[in-house]
């Protein structure tokens, strides 16, 4: 896979298709093959340009704590040694934090914006479900359990025995491409980090002049839907989709609704 030397580290990426650039924005301890049910659809219509965040993947793993404006220089960076000059930011989870502060930092950059399944930080949002807590805390038992229940409450009611044969895709892959401990640490300081009124991205929002689509699957446990309308109470010039039957991970669980979604909101 081609790397490229950006912001000090060395960037796995891709690019698929052809037409107005699009990037997209992985969420926490996944790299780019959280988006490989999208991808294909997307691509048939913009050139998509997909990457390894800075501590997972094919993506170098300097020490951390990271930050949201840390991967959104590496992002920029990255972008600007692509020869690539505007397009569109699709971000998910904490790649949606990053995406946040690329659009604020670097407003020449991002022709329009698509806040996926994200929040803006601070004391004010939505927090994460008692529920998916709970599951998500819970350290018992075999890796590969807690792995399981990690799916599970992350996607919607019924897409676990609907998809058998994928959710062992999944797990297989998990297994295959084991987290770096420290790097993992590394990227949850992110979202720790915006946690304070004064870091959180709420009252910067304004700001971002790209059009934006905020984009949630209904069901989402992990990053609760009501965190959609937050956003865009501080976004004039947004919109809010939510992908009905689906939880946090939508680009697992319906590929086709969601590039419908982001195929309707770019053109």
């Amino acid at each position: 896979m081609p790397t490229i030397k950006a912001n000090n580290i060395s960037i796995e990426y891709d690019i698929h298709g052809s037409g107005e650039p699009l990037l997209l924005i992985a969420g926490l301890g996944y790299d780019r093959w959280m988006w490989h049910r999208m991808i294909p659809g997307l691509a048939a219509h913009f050139q998509v340009i997909a990457f390894d965040n800075r501590g997972v993947g094919g993506t170098d793993k300097p020490k951390g704590p990271y930050t949201a404006q840390l991967l959104a220089d590496d992002t920029a960076t990255l972008l600007t040694a692509l020869g690539v000059g505007q397009t569109a930011v699709l971000g998910h989870s904490m790649g949606g934090f990053v995406a946040q502060a690329l659009a604020l930092s670097y407003p020449h950059l991002v022709s329009k914006l698509i806040l996926s399944a994200t929040n803006f930080g601070g004391p004010n949002h939505m927090r994460i479900t008692q529920e998916a807590l709970l599951v998500l805390m819970d350290s018992r038992g075999d890796p590969i359990e807690r792995l399981r229940r990690g799916i599970l409450v992350s996607t919607a009611p019924g897409f676990a025995e609907a998809q058998p044969e994928f959710i062992e895709e999944w797990v297989a892959y998990r297994v295959a491409h084991p987290l770096d401990p420290a790097a993992y640490e590394a990227q949850l300081a992110i979202g720790l980090a915006l946690m304070s009124d004064e870091a959180s991205f709420e009252h910067k929002l304004a700001q971002v002049p790209a059009p934006t689509l905020i984009l949630f699957g209904d069901c989402d446990k992990v990053v609760p839907p009501g965190n959609a309308d937050l956003l865009a109470q501080q976004m004039p010039d947004s919109r809010v989709v939510l992908l009905p039957g689906v939880g946090h991970f939508y680009p697992f669980e319906a590929p086709e609704l969601a590039v419908t979604a982001v195929r309707q909101f770019l053109s």
